[in-house]
Formats: structure tokens, sequence, C-alpha cells
């Protein structure tokens, strides 16, 4: 079974980057992977979305992303 990929690696950015390095990482791929511009497969495109967003949400807050790197 692989193990789930850090919040780090689904934005592609290192630990230690800053909050302006992660929203750029959010926005290139939020629109990459959007799922009105995946139309030839919605799903797996709305799920990497779902997590991406998910991933900009906890890294973008310090206490969230505090308590993530526990």
């Amino acid at each position: 079974m692989p193990s789930e990929r850090s919040y780090y690696d689904v934005l592609g950015v290192e630990p230690g980057a800053d909050r302006q390095t992660i929203r750029k990482a959010y926005l290139r791929l939020s629109l990459q992977h959007h799922p009105d511009k995946n139309v030839d497969n919605v799903e797996e495109a709305k799920a990497k979305f779902i997590e991406i967003g998910h991933a900009y949400e906890v890294l973008s807050d310090p206490e969230a992303r505090s308590a993530y790197d526990r």
C-alpha cells in the first residue's frame, strides 16, 4: 500500500517554503487540475483539485501548518 503524499509533495514545494511560494504553487496547480479544464478525465481532476485545495488550506494557515509539521 503506497504511503500518502505530504501536503508539501502535493503542492510541489519544500517544507521550508514561504507563504508566497505556497500560494504560487497552489494557483498554478489549481488551474492545471481544475475539473472544467480536464473534461476528458473529470473525476481524477476533481479528486486532485480537492487534494490541492486541502493542502493549500493547511499550509497557508500558520497555526494549521505548525500543527501539521509536528
